[in-house]
């Protein structure tokens, strides 16, 4: 079994590295290709995967490459996990908003506006490449905004699901506080990338009993403090909402804290000096602890859970994935991107059914799709006006005044990155 990862030198390549290792059984990987066009990071990091392959007995070969096409060429399945731009746009994206009164995020409102349309472009020229070399290969993506890509990628008829650690994150903290083993928790998940509820947590499956209520009611304060959310909030909804909730509940309190402090691409640069230093360093054999300070735990379980499920291997029956509606919410349109658990395997991932949505989830769902067409269409034609219309229609925007002025400022930060621009 072939796998590639393009951007292989990213420094959460060894959280995936080690997921790799750890569950060779689960998926028995004989080729492992890291591609990425920065050599000097690809060495340090593909030096540190072969010594945690060696000291974890994988027998797997890994190949390190910055032709794209060779990498990707004869592989099973090809993960993506970009970043286009670098740590300097993610800066950007964090930072400009901020001048007009919003958000400045990565993935949520006009930053992540900014990153779809740097990105949804350079992953379709990829994949088109992985489909000349291979059509058969799954591509599995982990490059943010996923649901955007996700949609961007099955619209061309890829062989695509987009992948998150927001969910896993869940299962895991629920796991714990039930003192139960990950598996044996299920999550009745629902939204979209980076916007979703826990409407449900069951015991043993899909049919077993919601332990929700209980949950929320002995540890309630544990699961905000975690959401950055007061416990009344969790208490009143009744669901549990992921942390990037946040940016829509509390928007003017987050645009505050974030005026105060260091962006996150500020903190995540200087970690990830850090760590491409220790990378470097000939005895180290491990994924070194402050990669946990990055971001994206538990995210190699679930890379693994996926593609071993896809490649016909011993994956989970049932995992959260971000794929085609397809009637699965009734109120969006078939082709829509949507994140729920689903029954994955060979053929791909079929969502679950998902019982009727409380207004407030559905009206919120609803609004942020529209934001996501026309984001894909700005990603895929360009110009000044479909930029403006996405993020007018985006909920934390909405305004002509301030569309116009975070228009202005989106264009001149990624000029180099807009052809038409």
């Amino acid at each position: 079994m072939k796998l590639a990862v393009v951007g292989g030198g990213s420094t959460y390549t060894p959280e995936l590295i080690d997921g790799f290792a750890r569950l060779r059984d689960t998926l028995p990987i004989t080729e492992l290709v890291l591609v990425d066009p920065a050599a000097g990071r690809l060495d340090l990091v593909g030096g540190l995967a072969r010594r945690i392959f060696a000291k974890q007995g994988h027998p797997g070969r890994i190949v390190t490459t910055t032709d794209l096409d060779a990498g990707v060429a004869g592989a099973d399945a090809v993960l993506l996990q970009l970043r286009v731009g670098g740590q300097a746009a993610r800066e950007r994206d964090e930072t400009w908003p901020l001048e007009c009164g919003c958000v400045g995020q990565e993935t949520t409102g006009a930053g992540g506006l900014a990153k779809a349309l740097r990105t949804v472009p350079v992953v379709l020229d990829i994949a088109e490449r992985v489909r000349r070399t291979n059509p058969n290969a799954w591509i599995i993506d982990f490059t943010n905004p996923v649901g955007i890509v996700t949609r961007a990628l099955l619209q061309a008829g890829h062989k695509a699901v987009g992948l998150c650690n927001v969910a896993i994150g869940f299962q895991r903290k629920f796991a714990a506080l039930l003192d139960l083993a990950p598996a044996d928790v299920h999550l009745d998940h629902v939204g979209l990338n980076h916007l979703t509820w826990e409407t449900g947590v069951r015991i043993g499956g899909p049919e077993g009993e919601d332990v929700l209520p209980r949950l929320i009611a002995e540890h309630g304060d544990a699961i905000a403090d975690d959401l950055s959310l007061p416990r009344s909030v969790v208490d009143r909804l009744g669901v549990v909402p992921s942390y990037y909730l946040r940016y829509f509940y509390a928007h003017d309190t987050v645009v505050d804290e974030l005026r105060t402090k260091p962006s996150r691409a500020a903190e995540v640069a200087a970690m990830e000096k850090q760590l491409l230093e220790m990378y470097g360093d000939p005895a180290l054999d491990e994924k070194p602890e402050l990669l946990a300070k990055r971001g994206g735990a538990f995210y190699s379980e679930a890379a693994v859970d996926l593609a071993a499920s896809l490649l016909g291997g011993g994956g989970s029956p049932y995992q959260v994935v971000n794929t085609r509606n397809n009637g699965t919410l009734p109120f969006l349109a078939d082709d829509a991107v949507i994140e729920v658990q689903a029954a994955v395997g060979a053929q791909g991932p079929v969502p679950l059914p998902v019982a009727p949505l409380d207004p407030l989830y559905a009206g919120l769902i609803s609004h942020v799709t529209a934001y996501e067409d026309l984001a894909l269409d700005a990603a895929l034609r360009g110009g000044r006006d479909r930029v403006f219309k996405a993020l007018l229609a985006h909920p934390l925007v909405g305004q002509i005044d301030l569309a116009d002025g975070l228009t202005d400022r989106l264009v001149a930060h990624n000029r180099e990155h807009l052809a038409w621009a």
